[in-house]
């Protein structure tokens, strides 16, 4: 599986890099982005930023890189990516996200770092900082990476 992180200039992004050890990640951000490419891993452009087409310049990359998954991390990507979210999946291509009509319970405009995260795919948690952890809002249906504080309150992981 080929899963596009966005914000992979960022350490939150390399962080991430950890729940997905058996799957190729594409760290990619816009604007000027490292040339490095290893056998797990790689950085790529994604060109200027364009806010006012960010679902469709993020889909024709997608197309292009042969994305199976992508994983926002921008705070301005995340509501347009959730609305998107069904036509990225007509090409095959996962939005990890909640669905756009619950996702902002899980925005938060908190400046407080939470250290500790946990990737949810179909309700499943995949991947937690912590092992035994159990969260507060529940899981039932979860798609997306979560942060989260000594509550297990899941709030949305961006930058």
């Amino acid at each position: 599986m080929k899963i596009l992180i966005t914000g992979g200039n960022n350490a939150k992004a390399l962080k991430l890099m950890k729940a997905f050890p058996s799957h190729f990640v594409l760290l990619a951000d816009y604007g000027d982005v490292p040339a490095i490419v290893t056998e797990n891993y790689a950085f790529s452009s994604l060109g200027l930023l364009n806010k006012d087409s960010i679902a469709h310049m993020l889909l024709n990359f997608c197309i292009t890189e042969a994305i199976d998954c992508i994983i926002p991390l921008h705070e301005y990507e995340v509501v347009p990516l959730a609305k998107s979210a069904v036509l990225f999946g007509e090409y095959g291509i996962q939005v990890l996200l909640p669905d756009a009509d619950v996702i902002a319970d899980y925005l938060t405009t908190e400046k407080v770092t939470r250290q500790n995260f946990a990737v949810f795919v179909h309700g499943e948690r995949i991947f937690s900082t912590e092992e035994h952890f159990v969260p507060k809002n529940g899981s039932s249906n979860l798609n997306g990476v979560f942060s989260y504080n000594h509550t297990n309150d899941l709030k949305l992981f961006t930058i």
